[in-house]
Parts: C-alpha cells; sequence; structure tokens
C-alpha cells in the first residue's frame, strides 16, 4: 500500500441526489453550484419523494438537527399533523391538533382560553418548547393560530442539543405556509351552534423576475363562542410569510404574524386535600364572571437566510423575536362544603404581563468523505434571551359561590398595583452534529453542545453555569423504507427559583441533566403509511424541600413506555391516524419533607392514551367523504401526593366534508362534530387544579376558491 493509500486526507464529495441536505437545497430552490440540468434532477426526485406519503402523513420534518430529513433517518419518535388533518377535523386549537399524537393531556386549566399540554406526564414549557419554523421559540399564553400553519410537528424526548435548556416533553414545531408556486386566494367561514363564526382568507401570489419573490398572506377574524355561560370573546390573525430568491445561490424568506383572543375565562377548581374527586358539573357551567378577562395579544418575526456556498456546503442565519402581553382575571373555585357545593371564589389580577424571546442562530451543513465514511456535517451556534415583567394586584377573596349552582359575580376592582419580579435568562451555545454513513445501511449520529447559561431574577444574585449536552444515536436501514434506531441522549432543563415560603427564597437552582434512552422501529408501507413503534426511558431530576425548608434538586422521576403510531392512506378510499402510548412513569427519589411521594405516579400523567382518527372517501360520490374520531386519556393524579385521581375520558368526534363547484368556483362545504357525546369529564389537572372539558360543539364550515 503506498503512502498515500496508507494515509488519504479527507475529500470533499458532492452529496448522493437522496442525501437530506441536497434534498433541502433543492426543495428550497438553493441548488446553485451544479450545472442547470443536474440541479433540475434533483429537482425531480425532490417531487417523487415528496409524493410517496399519504395525505395523512409526510416525508420531511423541520424541527432540530432534522431539518428536512425524512422521519426514518429520525432516532427519535416523531409525529406529523398535516394540513390535510387539520383540514379534516376542523381543528383550531393546538390541543385539537395535538390530541392526534400519544401520550397528550391538558394540564392544570382548561381550552377556552389557550391550551396548555403535557406529553408523556411532562409539561412542554409555553415559553420554550415551541418553535416557529424549526427556530423562533414562541410564547404559547395565547390560542396558536392554525390558520396559516402547513402543519404541526412534535419531536418527543430531549431536545437540548439543538434548543438549549428545554424540558424533555418534546418540542412542538409549527411550520407556516410558504407562498405558493400557483396563485391561491382562498374565503374560509364557519359558524358554531352557540353563535361563534369566524372568516379567514388565504391569499398568495408569485412576483418579480420570473416570480423570484412570494407573498402569503392569512387574515382572519372571528367571535368567540364555546357553549359556556358568562363567556364570549373576538379574536384575529394577521400572518404574512415572504419569500426571496435573491439569485441562485441566496434565499431570504420572513414570517410576520401577529394575534389577539380577548375572552371571558372560566375559574378553575381546586381540589382540596382529604375531601372526595368532585364530579364534574354540566360542562356548560361557568363559575366566574363574564367581566373576568383573558385579553392576549402576540407578534412573531422570524427572518432566516439560506446561503449555497457550494454543491455540497449550506450556510443559515436566522434571527427572530417571540413577544407576548396579557392582562388577566383569573380565579379558582375553592371548596368549603363538597355536599352542598358551598366555597368561595378567589380572583387574580395581573396586568401588562409580558414575556419576550429574541433568538439568533448561525448554522454552517455540509458533507466529506472520510474513507469509506460519509459524513453529513452541522456547526452552529445560538443564542436566546428570554425576559418578563408586569403588574400584579393583591387577590379578591372569599366570593361567596356554588359549585352546582353558580352565582352571577359582579364586577370587583382590583387593589393596589405592585411590579412583579422580573427575570431575565440567557442561553447561548454552540454545538457540532456528524451524521456518519457506512455504507447503504449504517448510520450513526453524534453530537454535543457546549452552553453557557445566565438567570437573573429581582434582586437575587445571577445564577451562572457552563455545560454540554451529549447525543448518540445508531441507525440500521435494513431497506429504504425500514429503519431500527437506538439513541441517548442526556439534556439540562431550567429548575426555578425558590419562592417565599422556603429558607432559601429567591435562589436560582443550577440546572438539572435529563437523560433519556430509545430504541425504535420505523417502517413506510407501499402505499405511504407511516408505521412507528418506540421504547423510551426518561430519567428526570425534579426539585423537592430539604429537611431545612430549603428548596433543593433532590427527587427524580422515570418515565418509561411504549409507543406505537401510523399514519397514511389504506388504499384509495381510507386514511388514517392512530397512535397508542403505555407508560410506567414513578417518582423513585424525594428529599425528607416529600418521603410520602416516594413510589407514587408524578400528577397529570396518564398510564394509557390513544387516538385514532379515520377518513372515509365514498366511492360513489365523488369529494364527499366521512370521517371519525376517538380520542382517551386514562386516570392522572391531581397531585404527586395522589391524593386523588380524574377519571379516564374517551370522546367522540365526527365529520363529512364534500368538495364541488359552484359554475366556476372551486367549493368545499364541511360539518364537524367535537364531542359528540357530550361528555361532562375532567380534561386538566395537575398541582391541584381541576378544569372541566367544553360541552358539545356543532361546527359548519364553507370555502371558496377564486
Amino acid at each position: 500500500m503506498s503512502s498515500s493509500q496508507a494515509f488519504s486526507c479527507p475529500t470533499f464529495t458532492p452529496l448522493p441526489k437522496s442525501s437530506p441536505l441536497i434534498l433541502a437545497l433543492a426543495s428550497a430552490g438553493l441548488i446553485a453550484a451544479a450545472p442547470a440540468a443536474a440541479a433540475e434532477q434533483q429537482l425531480d426526485e425532490v417531487r417523487v419523494h415528496a409524493e410517496r406519503g399519504g395525505s395523512f402523513t409526510g416525508n420531511a420534518i423541520q424541527v432540530g438537527t432534522f431539518r428536512d430529513l425524512d422521519p426514518l433517518d429520525v432516532p427519535l419518535t416523531n409525529n406529523l399533523v398535516t394540513r390535510e388533518v387539520l383540514d379534516a377535523q376542523g381543528a383550531r386549537t393546538l390541543h385539537g391538533a395535538l390530541r392526534n399524537t400519544a401520550g397528550v393531556a391538558h394540564a392544570q386549566i382548561g381550552n377556552a382560553t389557550y391550551d396548555n399540554i403535557s406529553i408523556r406526564g411532562l409539561l412542554v414549557d409555553n415559553q420554550r418548547n415551541y418553535r416557529l419554523n424549526g427556530s423562533l421559540p414562541i410564547v404559547n399564553l395565547i390560542d396558536t393560530p392554525l390558520e396559516n400553519k402547513e402543519r404541526v410537528e412534535v419531536l418527543k424526548g430531549a431536545a437540548s442539543l439543538y434548543y438549549g435548556l428545554v424540558p424533555p416533553s418534546g418540542i412542538v414545531n409549527l411550520v407556516t405556509k410558504r407562498p405558493a408556486d400557483k396563485p391561491v386566494t382562498t374565503l374560509n367561514t364557519s359558524v358554531n351552534e352557540h353563535g361563534g363564526a369566524d372568516a379567514h382568507l388565504d391569499f398568495s401570489r408569485r412576483y418579480g423576475d420570473g416570480g423570484d419573490k412570494g407573498i402569503r398572506l392569512n387574515v382572519a377574524a372571528g367571535r368567540q363562542e364555546v357553549g359556556l355561560e358568562n363567556y364570549d370573546g373576538e379574536r384575529s390573525l394577521f400572518a404574512l410569510a415572504h419569500d426571496w430568491r435573491i439569485n441562485s445561490a441566496v434565499n431570504f424568506r420572513v414570517d410576520i404574524e401577529h394575534y389577539r383572543k380577548d375572552v371571558s375565562e372560566p375559574a378553575a377548581i381546586l381540589f382540596k386535600p382529604g375531601m372526595r374527586l368532585p364530579d364534574p358539573v354540566d360542562n356548560r357551567l361557568n363559575h366566574a364572571g363574564e367581566w373576568q378577562r383573558y385579553d392576549a395579544k402576540a407578534t412573531n418575526v422570524l427572518a432566516r437566510t439560506d446561503i449555497t456556498l457550494s454543491e455540497a456546503w449550506m450556510l443559515t442565519l436566522e434571527a427572530g423575536q417571540a413577544e407576548t402581553e396579557r392582562d388577566r382575571n383569573f380565579s379558582t373555585f375553592n371548596f368549603a362544603d363538597p355536599a352542598t357545593g358551598d366555597g368561595t371564589l378567589n380572583i387574580f389580577y395581573v396586568r401588562d404581563q409580558a414575556f419576550k424571546n429574541r433568538n439568533a442562530r448561525g448554522e454552517l451543513v455540509g458533507s466529506l468523505t472520510t474513507g469509506p465514511v460519509t459524513h453529513e456535517l452541522t456547526f452552529g451556534a445560538t443564542t436566546n434571551t428570554r425576559t418578563s415583567r408586569g403588574e400584579t394586584a393583591p387577590a379578591v377573596t372569599g366570593i361567596a359561590q356554588n359549585y352546582f349552582d353558580p352565582r352571577n359575580i359582579e364586577r370587583i376592582a382590583a387593589g393596589t398595583w405592585k411590579a412583579l419580579t422580573p427575570a431575565r435568562i440567557t442561553d447561548r451555545g454552540v454545538y457540532a452534529f456528524d451524521r456518519m454513513s457506512f455504507g447503504e445501511h449504517w448510520q450513526v449520529l453524534a453530537g454535543v453542545r457546549w452552553g453557557r447559561y445566565r438567570s437573573e431574577a429581582g434582586t437575587a444574585k445571577p445564577y451562572e453555569v457552563t455545560s454540554d449536552s451529549p447525543n448518540l444515536s445508531v441507525i440500521y436501514k435494513l431497506n429504504p423504507n425500514l429503519s431500527f434506531y437506538g439513541s441517548y441522549l442526556e439534556a439540562l432543563e431550567e429548575t426555578g427559583v425558590a419562592g417565599a415560603q422556603y429558607a432559601n427564597a429567591g435562589e436560582v437552582l443550577e440546572p438539572a441533566v435529563n437523560k433519556q434512552k430509545e430504541i425504535g422501529v420505523k417502517a413506510r408501507l407501499g402505499s405511504g403509511m407511516m408505521l412507528q413503534a418506540a421504547y423510551f426511558d426518561i430519567e428526570r431530576p425534579q426539585t423537592t424541600k430539604d429537611a431545612a425548608n430549603r428548596f433543593v434538586i433532590g427527587g427524580r422521576s422515570d418515565y418509561r413506555g411504549i409507543e406505537l403510531s401510523a399514519g397514511g392512506d389504506l388504499g384509495r378510499d381510507w386514511s388514517v391516524l392512530a397512535s397508542a402510548l403505555f407508560m410506567d412513569a414513578e417518582i423513585v427519589r424525594v428529599g425528607p419533607a416529600n418521603a410520602a411521594q416516594l413510589g407514587n405516579t408524578p400528577q397529570n400523567t396518564a398510564k394509557r392514551t390513544f387516538s385514532l382518527f379515520a377518513e372515509y372517501r365514498v366511492p360513489g360520490v365523488p369529494g364527499w367523504s366521512l370521517n371519525g374520531g376517538l380520542y382517551h386519556v386514562g386516570e392522572r393524579a391531581v397531585n404527586n401526593l395522589e391524593q386523588a385521581h380524574v377519571p379516564s375520558y374517551t370522546t367522540v368526534s365526527l365529520g363529512t366534508r364534500y368538495a364541488t363547484k359552484w359554475g366556476a368556483t372551486p367549493v368545499k362545504l364541511q360539518a364537524n362534530l367535537d364531542n359528540a357525546t357530550d361528555r361532562d369529564y375532567w380534561l386538566g389537572t395537575g398541582d391541584n387544579y381541576l378544569a372541566a372539558g367544553l360541552p358539545r360543539t356543532l361546527r359548519v364550515a364553507a370555502s371558496f376558491e377564486f
């Protein structure tokens, strides 16, 4: 063997046409270094790739380091709710979309204002775990609109390699609609049986030299009625997406969305330890006054530039800001006598509360070959700053109310306002990720993030720490449509600030290290049906109270389970989306002050959840389809002491769609019935809160394409 053969240097080579990077470049219109004929051939392959899946599934995700990858190349559980599913179900809320994925449950509050979600029993953090287009952390404290979204993705488990300090519940990614190649002008209208009504305009055009620029405008407004007494409100949306192919190597895009919701907020019910869990009352009752409003608005701006450096390397620069402001008159009903239903209503006032996220990222992706190994490399740097502020007033307490027969609550003025403790958190990091391919069958994925975290809250001493988060996965692809994987991840998450009731009040705790192991299999059938099965094991440290009444990290909960999902077309007439979760979660370590929690199931964690949604396209009547769904959440503990459990529930949805033409105008007519059996049930729980589900709602809609 010659010297040059024994010690060959790494060589840069064009990526295979099936490479995720080439597919991403081609789909974005960014192939520039290759000859025109080659670029055209790659674009053709992307079209074939995109058509392989069914209408209820997809062949690429845009979240974390797995941007634009086929789900079979992602060594974690991921779920995808497509635009087709959202349209078929008439989904208007995040919970309406995410109920199609296993392990999803509402936490603490109801869904009349916004959706507070947990996945696998782990809370999805409202300021860190929701992302716009795989990047910008938006603030989920107002119903996130779906009218301008193409799909909703969920990447479950630890995600610190790409997103910094986030809980291991998973990342919820909302992908916006992009400017279309052909003109779009669609007017959507709907009304529901309770008096709610809305209208939505979706408009898209390409313009400029050869259509190098494009806009997509989504505007919506409507009256909010959900079937509750003493409830009304309104919401609106303005969203603009703009793309610009500056030249053959540079593509720029920006998303701007502003939305608002001003509605009455129903009271939460507080469980009183020692009493029997109350049955949910009539799902139309509201224990708060109509004047107790939840008035919130959000503005999200995200800009991204993709620069093709060569056939094998691309640079991405992106920056954005998300800001949410709200005024809130939140109330809780506290039982005095469970037998008679007598109790008191406590009202809490918050004004000018604002949450702001500023995020920036630079990322270089490319490929090189070292001997028999092909490396697809990602190098990135990111910075995120989160701030919060606001004012609060002393709670108004002791207002007489009855659980079974709510009285009208007259308007009550707030007391003296004082500023909430402002907070500022900075999370900066650099990361490297290498997908190594050993021939056609084996892939090894290895990455690490080095981060610097700083937390400042009020006058407390700032806390600062440096850390790293490793990630290792192995994928074996028996063939292009069947893959097996195993992964190990370590992730960091914030643990909070000691409250006034603790001896170390004001102390910022150090981040906790979560550890996750997962093995799984993914397959795509010939019809495009995607199947997934996985076993996961998550070890999550938790806060507790020590013998000296100090707020410390001293506990741990383990979450283990098997998750199954299937989505896509079953032949020409059927489409199906199904998921199931079988989980065993346990508190395995506690502090001395919390000994009674040892061995319990963590609060709001169901051992069984499943969902099934199917649509049938009637063969004899072109354009007509029928659909239905079942959504089950198992019983859940109201707190970590397991002092009570909310019962399991199953809701039913029904729907039908009909596509036709009125003259030259394509028209779609639709009806959806949610909670078809009008069941009374506890939708959310945790920290002793109880929240009821909404009543049966019939919604009819019509859309017109011009």
